[in-house]
C-alpha cells in the first residue's frame, strides 16, 4: 500500500506495526530471529515495523506462525484490509470500472443524515446533471485508464441526487467561484449545470455557498472534501481517495470547512454569481 497523506491511516499502519512487535516479545524473540523464522531478509521485518512498508496477508500469516500465535491471523488480517481502506488508489477501485464505486457512495450518502461538501474543482456528484457527469467521467476513465462503464456509473451517480428530496438528509455545500468557471464538457453542458444549481437553492435540504474570487482568504483553497456527519471525511486527491476517521483529524476538517462557509456567499449574492458564469458562457 503507498504512504498515505493522511494521519489516520499512518496511525492506523503504526498500531498494526505495534502489535506485530507485541507478538515477537510475547514470543520472546528479536527481528533477526523472527526473520530467520520467517525465512526472509531482516530488513524487511524492520521495514514493517517501523510503519514503512505495509504486510501482505500471506505476511501476517507467516508472522503469527514464527510467533506461535496462529489464532491472532485473522484478527490482524482484519486490521490490515481496514487500513488499506483507508487509502484507496482510484485505478485500484476503478479497476472494474466506475459504477460500483458510485453505488457505495450511493450507500454512504443515504447513511448520512448531513454531508458538508466542500469542492474547487468540479460539482458536487449528488448536485450533477447527466451531461456535466458524463463529460467528467468520460475524462477520468481516459485519464485513467480503466475500464470504460460511463452510462452505468453516470446514471449510478446522478441517482444519488433524489437523496436532496428526501427530507431525511442535508446538503450544506461551499463551492469555489472558479468551479463555476471551468467548462466541463461543451458550454451547453455547463450552462445546464449551473442552471441546475438555481434550481436546488430553494430545497430545503440544501444550503448552497459560493466562495468568491474576491473573498479575503483566511483559509487557503483546499482539495475537495466531503463530512459524512461527524463520523468521517473523504478526500479527494488525483490519484486517490482518504478516508479519515481520527477524531483530531476530522476536527480540522470541520474546523476548516467553518472557516470557508464564512467567506461564502449565500442567497440572491451566490445566485448573481452563478448567473454571471451562465452569461459568460456566451
Amino acid at each position: 500500500m503507498p504512504a498515505s497523506p493522511s494521519s489516520s491511516a499512518q496511525a492506523a499502519r503504526a498500531a498494526l506495526a505495534a502489535r506485530l512487535r507485541e507478538l515477537m516479545l510475547d514470543a520472546g524473540i528479536d527481528g533477526k530471529d523472527l526473520s530467520a523464522r520467517c525465512g526472509w531478509h531482516p530488513s524487511k521485518t524492520s521495514r514493517i515495523l517501523s510503519g514503512k512498508s505495509a504486510p501482505s496477508e500471506s505476511d501476517l500469516r507467516t508472522w503469527c506462525t514464527a510467533c506461535g500465535a496462529d489464532g491472532s491471523a485473522a484478527d490482524l488480517i482484519a486490521s490490515l484490509r481496514a487500513v488499506e481502506l483507508m487509502y484507496l488508489e482510484w485505478r485500484r477501485i476503478h479497476r472494474a470500472g466506475m459504477r460500483p464505486v458510485q453505488q457505495e457512495s450511493l450507500a454512504l450518502h443515504q447513511e448520512t443524515s448531513v454531508c458538508r461538501a466542500y469542492v474547487s474543482n468540479v460539482v458536487p456528484g449528488f448536485l450533477q446533471t447527466t451531461a456535466y457527469a458524463t463529460a467528467l467521467m468520460r475524462s477520468i476513465t481516459d485519464f485513467q485508464g480503466t475500464p470504460d462503464d460511463v452510462a452505468d456509473a453516470v446514471a449510478a451517480r446522478t441517482e444519488r441526487g433524489r437523496l436532496l428530496h428526501d427530507g431525511r438528509h442535508r446538503f450544506v455545500i461551499l463551492i469555489e467561484e472558479t468551479v463555476l468557471r471551468y467548462r466541463i464538457g461543451d458550454a451547453e453542458t455547463t450552462a445546464g449545470q449551473l442552471g441546475h444549481l438555481l434550481a436546488v437553492m430553494p430545497l430545503p435540504t440544501v444550503s448552497l455557498g459560493i466562495i468568491p474570487f474576491t473573498a479575503q482568504r483566511t483559509v487557503w483553497p483546499l482539495e475537495a472534501f466531503y463530512l459524512f456527519d461527524n463520523e468521517q471525511a473523504s478526500v479527494e486527491t488525483l490519484t486517490a481517495e482518504v478516508t479519515v476517521t481520527q477524531p483530531r483529524e476530522l476536527a480540522d476538517y470541520h474546523r476548516a470547512f467553518a472557516g470557508l462557509a464564512k467567506m461564502a456567499v449565500h442567497g440572491a449574492a451566490a445566485r448573481a454569481l452563478i448567473t454571471a458564469a451562465i452569461e459568460a458562457l456566451g
